[in-house]
């Protein structure tokens, strides 16, 4: 017997419906819901375990956010034929989702838990990331894991100047304006987008948008729990042990001491050694059976003690970490040309942060291509971000790309993308962090501004990227906005709020929070801060470099357009490849080929540019087509009585009759011209496919010609 699924509707405004449907699929979970929007379904499903394990002090939480091949009718590529580790893009709807939830789970739950996202079935004109971060909710608020919820998200676009909800992916190609927002019925929690130079304001008005949308989906997810009938009591856990005698004497003992260490303005490693001698100290006062006995919660409590020590001078003082004020920006020091052997090179250096970050340049061969569900295609401009370990002295296995570096990597990728002019060049960036103490990603953004002005590419306009961190005081309402955050300041403060712009508009942006959300005086105040920190980093990037080198590296590829009759294309490639290849093979060159709007367009890269030059010639010989009036240096092949046949183009005759040649009658060809003499000659027309060549037309006319005439 097929079970009754219990629904709820949502109404867009144009009328669309997103339906949620729980009591079918994947009951054995803790909670599940199928979200459906026209062909597009998402099944999310969270367990919780019953127990933490012992040891563990933080909420183990895993959302995974997968697409099924099959859900497009789609067979995966590769070898094995199926799904395999998550795609970049799978990994950041983990990331936008995770954000908004991690925060409204309770302090002290600290059992594994896992939230599934899966795509079930695609629809191109539904895209699924904008229902995800709604399907996890929920899934979570059906089941009886304790969770201050429910939340969701929601993608706004501005579209032809109207802002559309939850758009379709092919709609956003003809987006300015794309942000996803993360949001409870009363504040928001989360915001990502790209722009192409939107202000404050604008923005602003985007995120209330979301959240009006955001609102109506968690009354229906309130809605679908009640339907649900058991509206089940969340469960009953004890996941921490406290002492608060314990942390009483604590702080007691160490906040003064660690408040004083924290105003003298040291460095990251020097202060943290600093805040160590004061726990070794305060271990030393006590035996060695009560630190044994309570070792865990004493770090915890000094680590409560550092927090409050720490936030509170910068509510009740105004003074940070560093000594600087809340709106001071680190000091910035920046060079280009770093690299000799790179086509575009740049240091980037604010206060302990650095990032070493290289332009390289290459063909359409170097293209990134995507082949995922939703997504085929490829980019032309794309970012890479690297962290070692040793950026933060640590030393510890480096096993593949984190879910971190992707995150960080796509955000200034999306940052730079906008000023990336049209190129027939592949552009990569590459950002290797060296020393990190808070805003890395930030960091890439500046350098890869640099890197890409040092390469010659003829961006728009420079961009720079500024974090932004927020104190907050619940009791007492204080708050401080502080601009570009240490690494402590991220780790002690509630929010890490990414702004990148030019002087003229944001161009991309990424906010989390710790706290369950966001007020918009805060916001505003906190874009308003960002917007005068960007202009400030602008103003030390232009120190180094004000606009883009006009010629590029001596080492960097050259690169040469054309364009082709499509019915020569088959002819450059030749049979299985056998010309194109030879013709790449001889001249060093990177030849690619493709067919636009039916058009060939040919791109040939190299670093020689006298390889390059014969290239093009003999793919103009290849694709020659000889136009009627136009004139072209050829090359006598044969005489006759009659005339002669010359070669304007490869396998390409045509003839010069003998009253062609001169304005004056000639009784022999011979007298004229010879076999191999090169000439210039005009195409006077083409009859029955044969070629009516002219010599004379293009000779000074004698006046007794004219006179007769």
């Amino acid at each position: 017997m097929i079970p009754q699924a219990i629904t709820q509707d949502i109404t867009l405004e144009d009328g669309r419906i997103i339906t949620l449907e729980t009591g079918k699929l994947a009951k054995q979970a803790d909670g599940s819901v199928v979200i459906k929007m026209g062909g597009t379904m998402i099944l999310a499903t969270v367990v919780s375990s019953k127990k933490a394990k012992e040891g563990i002090d933080f909420l183990p939480l895993t959302v995974e956010y997968k697409e099924k091949f099959a859900a497009s009718g789609r067979v995966p590529g590769g070898f094995l034929k199926r799904e395999g580790r998550p795609s970049d893009a799978e990994i950041l709807n983990c990331r936008l989702v995770d954000r908004v939830l991690r925060p409204l789970f309770p302090k002290d739950y600290h059992a594994d838990t896992q939230v599934f996202i899966t795509l079930i079935s695609y629809d191109p004109a539904h895209a699924p990331d904008s229902l995800a971060g709604l399907a996890a909710s929920t899934a979570i608020s059906l089941s009886d894991i304790p969770f201050e919820g429910p939340i969701s998200e929601c993608r706004v676009a501005r579209i032809d100047g109207k802002f559309v909800v939850n758009p379709s992916y092919a709609d956003l190609e003809r987006a300015d304006m794309d942000i996803m927002v993360g949001a409870s019925r009363d504040s928001v929690s989360m915001v990502e987008g790209e722009f192409k130079e939107t202000s404050e304001a604008e923005m602003l008005e985007a995120i209330k948008i979301a959240h009006q949308a955001i609102i109506v989906q968690i009354d229906a997810q309130t809605a679908l729990v009640e339907k649900v009938g058991k509206s089940k009591e969340k469960r009953e856990y004890n996941h921490e042990t406290s002492d608060e005698a314990l942390a009483k004497a604590i702080h007691d003992e160490t906040y003064a001491k660690v408040y004083e260490v924290a105003k003298l303005g040291l460095g990251k490693h020097e202060r943290g050694a600093k805040f160590q001698e004061i726990l070794t100290d305060y271990l030393d006062s006590i035996t060695e059976e009560e630190v044994a006995e309570a070792g865990d919660l004493i770090k915890k409590y000094f680590h409560d003690v550092e927090s409050d020590a720490v936030r509170n001078m910068v509510l009740d003082e105004g003074v940070r970490l560093d000594g600087r004020s809340t709106d001071e920006i680190r000091p910035i020091w920046s060079e280009i040309d770093y690299l000799p052997g790179t086509h575009g090179s740049a240091v980037f250096t604010r206060g302990e942060t650095q990032s070493l970050t290289t332009v390289t340049l290459g063909s359409k061969m170097d293209t990134n291509r995507i082949d995922s569900v939703t997504h085929v295609g490829e980019e032309s401009f794309y970012l890479h971000y690297n962290f070692p370990p040793f950026s933060t002295g640590e030393a510890r296995p480096v096993r593949g790309v984190s879910r971190r570096e992707i995150g960080h990597g796509n955000l200034a990728q999306r940052a730079l993308k906008q000023v990336i002019p049209d190129s027939p060049y592949t552009i990569r960036v590459v950002s290797e962090i060296l020393e990190s103490n808070g805003s890395s990603s930030m960091a890439t953004v500046c350098a890869g501004t640099l890197a890409l002005m040092d390469a010659g590419i003829q961006i728009a306009k420079p961009v720079s990227g500024i974090a932004m961190g927020l104190i907050t005081d619940e009791a007492s309402g204080k708050f401080a906005v502080l601009s570009d955050i240490l690494g402590d300041e991220d780790h002690l403060g509630d929010m890490d709020f990414k702004v990148t712009g030019t002087e003229d508009g944001i161009t991309a942006c990424q906010m989390d929070i710790k706290i369950k959300g966001l007020s918009y005086e805060i916001l505003e105040k906190a874009l308003e801060q960002a917007r005068a920190g960007r202009l400030h980093i602008l103003g030390e990037i232009a120190k180094t470099i004000e606009t883009p080198r006009t010629e590029m590296k001596p080492n960097a590829p050259k690169m040469i357009s054309m364009e082709i009759a499509k019915d020569f294309i088959g002819a450059i490639i030749g049979p299985g490849g056998k010309v194109i290849q030879g013709l790449q093979a001889e001249t060093g060159t990177t030849i690619t080929i493709e067919e636009v709007d039916d058009i060939g367009k040919v791109s040939i890269s190299g670093t020689d540019q006298e390889m390059i030059d014969i290239a093009v010639a003999r793919i103009k010989d290849i694709a020659f087509s000889p136009e009627v009036g136009a004139v072209y240096k050829g090359k006598v092949k044969a005489i006759q009585p009659y005339g002669a046949f010359v070669e304007i183009g490869a396998n390409t005759q045509g003839l010069l009759h003998i009253s062609e040649i001169e304005w004056s009658r000639l009784e022999k060809v011979e007298s004229v011209l010879k076999v191999d003499q090169e000439i210039e000659v005009k195409l006077l027309g083409i009859e029955r496919g044969k070629l009516k060549l002219s010599r004379k037309v293009l000779l000074p006319k004698p006046e007794k010609a004219e006179e007769s005439k």
